[in-house]
């Protein structure tokens, strides 16, 4: 199975629209979007994914329910009706702004009348056009309703997506701003090629949005009150660097930027672009007149006549934070750059933690990429203190995707109250480990008694439909025509040149239903291109992540603890009888219990189970494992274990062990593809018989001399030669020795050939290690089958 690449060209996704006038929305589950038209104007409403309903509101301009679509009203807005409700939370801005409209224009959300649009059955992609024959305002909504985690056959709610094609064109393209986070008490444009000076007081945020894309701000800040006193206190990277231990802060536990005193001044609560610099100095004259523009404008320059009235002494440069300017360290240590990462509306978002007298520029750089080669304007708003806004990055599917901010799971109300110890894990907030625990404990927990863990971040879609068992079968590299419902199947998931795409567990929950679950969210991508290619008109792939959040719970008193708050009905396995790589459905306590899904998987090389539960149900599964684990010593556990027990345990964890420049064969789970018993083609078959036919490196286990540990990345020799890289490395504590997993070319993968793990520059200091078969603990896997 080959396919053609795309037409060579420069791509740019996310700086301009795929056609003059057209203009996109968003409609999130649940939610609804307005759009003005204008008379001549053209409205598409797209189900994407499929199997979606639309409901379909018209406002005319004098506020009647009208008829400028062409539409009549055949049924009751449900979403519009829940308005009021939803409303109220003072989070929920767009919500609000609806209804205002609404009442504004005297039409009562809850009797309001809406189209229906598409239906339970629709492809993917499907879409309904309207063209507007006077002005108008049309209100898109997704109707929502919670998927049961007890019904095999269950359609997760998805979004719905706008086009607008303007009759009227505007003349070039200037991008929108995105819409205040709250009601801002300071907006400001800074022209391009400018600065600007502010004020802000402690705990208000400060919103630096790059307005058009591309276009790096220089940030300074000091504290006002040292400047009452004649003293200036700024920004320092040093200090931030060395406190911090990152290039520049993030949001998260290392999210502050210190003055020179070690002086908390902002703090980092939320970056949509990820890219940043710390290290150079703001623009100044002296680098254009370097390069041959004397008298070229720049920030420093632009920062002393904007701080002189708050008596700031002016610079030769500016250390500064330099909010989306792209640099990097290459290969031979050289400070680089190149053009920024940030897209139209993108932002950084801090928050003041003392009184600050700031400053922002629009950088005037047009001679090198440091703005794309053309300078536009940077937009400030700053919010009161009295508003909270959640900590997050943003994370975008594909290049030119819509980006989505890192969110709390279900069970964060109660792992928070346990631990402050949380990282940014694929979108979610997760504890690393566990105050008044630790990875040690948290670890020993798991082997000797039960340990319970947040897995909320695997990414879980519903694959439905007539031609969904087709599907998988042409895309995994396991037979999935084998799988009976009840059953789970571990396997991998490659691309045409067998490089992994990630590995996955699939649930057979019917003839025609399962449940892929994965690491990326880019799986859900490929699932639909490939149906799309293959011609399957007859499948769904619809995201489930936000309608299942799960936990593991692991240690070989696992059984004996949910034994007795877990009940199955008659059609299902008794839960004490399930075996390994097979779930149930059934309920929580008893039969009017919360509904879930119980399988008996896991990532720790011990006898366990993982729970899945709707996220509203999240606080109340935790509630109850908790207490029955009390009396078997249960602890909770963090990403370090996790990590721990996953090593010595032989288990693959993306970007560490696979890629997809990495086969299975390579990533030591050669297993998953059953090249002689599956018959039937699927992408990436041909490569995987050629590399099996000749393999080049293989996964191989590392015992380490003494007591340093070997870390991912580290190079493996023999001689002067490099032959090998540690993909993990750990101190086993079971085994009380240095362990690590190792791809290696397969000259050296014999067990007991010595090698040397490479330290500093891989040659000026080295650990001896020899080859060992893995997994290290419990090869044969009696303690996960007992």
């Amino acid at each position: 199975m080959t396919q053609a690449l795309p037409a060579p060209g420069l791509l740019l996704p996310g700086f301009a629209p795929r056609e003059p006038g057209l203009e996109t929305f968003r409609v999130r589950p649940g939610a609804v979007t307005a759009v003005r038209l204008d008379g001549g104007d053209r409205l598409d409403v797209i189900d994407p994914h499929g199997r979606q309903n639309a409901e379909l509101t018209v406002v005319d301009a004098d506020g009647g329910a009208g008829a400028a679509l062409g539409t009549r009203a055949d049924a009751p807005a449900r979403v519009l009706g829940g308005l009021p409700r939803v409303a109220e939370d003072p989070e929920q801005r767009g919500a609000a702004a609806v209804l205002a409209f609404l009442v504004g224009r005297g039409i009562d959300p809850q009797r309001a009348g809406a189209v229906r649009l598409f239906g339970a059955w629709s492809p993917a992609g499907s879409r309904q056009g309207f063209t507007a024959d006077r002005a108008c305002t049309a209100l898109v909504a997704a109707p929502a309703v919670p998927m049961r985690v007890d019904d095999v056959s269950a359609n997760p709610p998805s979004e719905l997506l706008l086009e607008v094609r303007r009759a009227t064109i505007r003349p070039g393209y200037e991008p929108q701003l995105p819409e205040p986070l709250a009601d801002p008490v300071l907006d400001l444009r800074i022209d391009a090629a400018t600065a600007r000076g502010y004020e802000v007081r402690a705990g208000q945020y400060i919103q630096v949005i790059d307005a058009q894309g591309r276009q790096c701000s220089d940030f300074l800040a000091f504290n006002a009150r040292r400047l009452q006193d004649g003293v200036e206190r700024g920004l320092d990277a040093t200090t931030t660097r060395s406190l911090m231990g990152n290039a520049y802060p993030r949001p998260g536990l290392f999210g502050t930027f210190f003055d020179q005193d070690a002086q908390p001044l902002v703090e980092i609560v939320r970056d949509t672009v990820g890219r940043h610099d710390s290290f150079g100095l703001a623009c100044n004259a002296r680098y254009y007149e370097d390069l041959g523009y004397p008298g070229h404008p720049n920030c420093t320059d632009n920062f002393n006549s904007r701080l002189a009235r708050y008596r700031v002494a002016p610079r030769e440069g500016w250390p500064a934070l330099n909010l989306f300017y792209n640099t990097m360290f290459d290969d031979d240590h050289l400070y680089v750059f190149d053009e920024p990462w940030s897209r139209p509306g993108d932002y950084v978002l801090m928050r003041a933690m003392t009184d600050l007298v700031c400053a922002s520029s629009a950088c005037p750089d047009d001679v090198d990429p440091s703005n794309a080669w053309t300078p536009t304007d940077v937009h400030i708003r700053v919010y009161d203190s009295k508003r909270t806004f959640s900590m997050a990055v943003a994370h975008r599917v594909t290049p030119d995707a819509e980006m989505t901010l890192s969110q709390e799971t279900g069970f964060a109300p109660r792992t928070r109250a346990l631990t402050r110890q949380l990282t940014e894990y694929r979108g979610y907030w997760l504890p690393t480990r566990y105050d008044n625990h630790g990875p040690e404990q948290e670890y020993w927990a798991c082997r000797e008694r039960a340990a319970v863990m947040d897995l909320t971040p695997l990414r879980k879609f519903e694959v439905l439909g007539p031609d969904a068992e087709a599907l998988l079968q042409a895309t995994l590299t396991r037979n999935i025509r084998k799988l009976s419902p009840g059953q789970v199947v571990y396997s991998a998931m490659c691309n045409e040149t067998g490089g992994m795409i990630d590995d996955c567990t699939v649930f057979r929950l019917g003839e025609d239903n399962f449940r892929f679950v994965g690491g990326d969210e880019y799986d859900g991508s490929w699932l639909r291109e490939q149906a799309a290619r293959f011609g399957l008109e007859r499948v769904w792939v619809k995201h489930s992540t936000d309608q299942l959040h799960n936990l593991a719970v692991q240690g070989p008193a696992s059984r004996d603890l949910l034994a007795g708050i877990i009940w199955t009905p008659p059609t299902q396995p008794a839960f004490a009888d399930l075996a390994w790589f097979r779930f149930a459905i059934g309920r929580l306590g008893d039969r009017k219990g919360i509904p879930l899904l119980v399988s008996r998987t896991g990532y720790s090389g011990e006898l366990g189970y993982e729970i899945w539960v709707h996220p509203r149900h999240a606080p109340a599964l935790w509630d109850a494992v908790w207490e029955a684990g009390l009396p078997h010593g249960l602890s909770p556990l963090g990403l370090d274990a996790l990590d721990m027990l996953r090593i010595e345990a032989g288990l693959v964890f993306a970007g560490y062990e696979f890629c997809d420049q990495t086969d299975p064969l390579e990533a030591g789970i050669g297993f998953t593809v059953p090249l002689k018993t599956k018959e039937d083609d699927f992408v990436g078959r041909e490569a995987l018989l050629a590399r099996k036919a000749s393999p080049q490196r293989t996964l191989v286990g590392l015992e380490l001399e003494g007591n340093e540990p070997a870390r991912h990345g580290d190079p493996v020799h023999a001689g002067r030669s490099q032959i090998g890289v540690v993909t993990s490395g750990t101190r086993s504590p079971i085994l009380r020795k240095n362990i690590a997993l190792c791809r290696i070319a397969v000259q050296y993968a014999e067990p007991g050939t010595a090698v040397a793990i490479g330290k500093l520059d891989g040659h000026r200091k080295r650990i001896a290690a020899r080859v060992v078969n893995f997994p290290f603990y419990d090869p044969d896997k009696t303690r996960p089958r007992s």
